[in-house]
């Protein structure tokens, strides 16, 4: 009779989170999971984010003895996978990847379906992404000769980005603004057609991932004048941080993150949180995925909702600033 009563409570607290008692809540997440979980990426097969996703999810899986299905669910940018775990069950069956635009930036560019530090629990930041400053062979070989160049004549370099409202046209227009520069942004369709069009002479400098250009500046078809992030990266170890090449507390990369629905019990945010974060602490993914361009960076789900706000507030002030626009 005892464990009917407890079963009765653990699926009135699945339905009534808001109001359900802490002793319910705790009642409930010690059987959690009991059945597979839904992760849901809002990007297609194939990407960075989708490939991390699914390697931890296999790790994770097993330590939970339940499938965690990896559900692709691409479109807004990332924004509308994201808004289908917004509106989801808070039971902690139903998990989504979030990435920087959708918890951060997207809001301040497009209609959303939902506020992105009201309507979802943080669980963990997976990883970031850094990017790279490139130049073409005949543009400014360094970021101080970018800076002197653009300030003696206005407008005439130019730098290219992944996409109205991506990390990359954030972190170009980061540049220009501690600068104190105007260096119009050009948007291609992703990294590696920029990356090209550096290549080929017909853009002088890009943001862009390390995947689409790291090969191309090892052969020296390019010039790397710094990475975006706070701290060098082993896969270009002579290339300066931009923090360091002149430009002082410069921090740009992109970032995603594992988030459920707002009202999830902290007890399953917590249990999820240590099994993702156990799960990234494993070194050879880490060196995997680090080849691919991505530094796995676990935190605590608060240390990850600080995170969300204070980027939010910075790219905020970038983005008005510098008139951005989503396409």
């Amino acid at each position: 009779m005892h464990r009917s009563h407890t079963q009765i409570a653990a699926l009135l607290c699945a339905l009534l989170f808001s109001s359900c008692p802490a002793s319910f809540e705790s009642a409930f997440a010690s059987t959690y999971p009991s059945r597979p979980i839904t992760l849901i990426v809002p990007f297609p097969p194939g990407g960075s984010s989708d490939v991390v996703a699914r390697t931890l999810a296999s790790t994770v899986s097993a330590e939970f003895g339940q499938n965690i299905v990896v559900e692709n669910r691409p479109g807004a940018g990332g924004s509308l996978g994201v808004g289908v775990v917004a509106k989801a069950a808070p039971d902690g069956y139903t998990i989504g990847l979030a990435a920087a635009g959708a918890l951060t930036v997207d809001i301040y560019l497009r209609a959303m379906t939902f506020d992105p530090q009201k309507d979802l629990a943080p669980i963990t930041l997976l990883a970031t992404i850094p990017f790279v400053l490139v130049a073409s062979l005949d543009a400014p070989k360094s970021v101080a000769e970018v800076i002197a160049l653009a300030k003696a004549e206005p407008g005439k370099l130019s730098m290219g980005h992944a996409g109205n409202g991506t990390a990359h046209h954030l972190g170009a227009a980061l540049f220009a603004q501690q600068a104190g520069v105007r260096i119009p942004a050009v948007a291609y369709r992703g990294s590696a057609p920029a990356a090209n069009d550096v290549l080929g002479g017909h853009i002088p400098l890009a943001v862009v991932d390390i995947p689409s250009s790291v090969e191309l500046i090892r052969s020296g078809k390019m010039r790397a004048l710094g990475v975006t992030s706070t701290e060098r990266l082993s896969s270009l170890p002579d290339t300066p941080t931009l923090a360091e090449a002149g430009l002082p507390g410069y921090d740009a990369v992109g970032w995603f993150g594992l988030v459920a629905p707002a009202a999830t019990p902290p007890d399953i945010v917590a249990r999820l949180n240590a099994a993702f974060v156990k799960a990234m602490q494993n070194p050879a993914l880490a060196t995997q995925f680090r080849a691919l361009g991505v530094d796995l960076a676990p935190t605590t789900s608060e240390g990850f909702r600080q995170l969300i706000r204070s980027e939010s507030t910075k790219w905020a002030k970038v983005i008005t600033e510098a008139g951005i626009k989503a396409d």
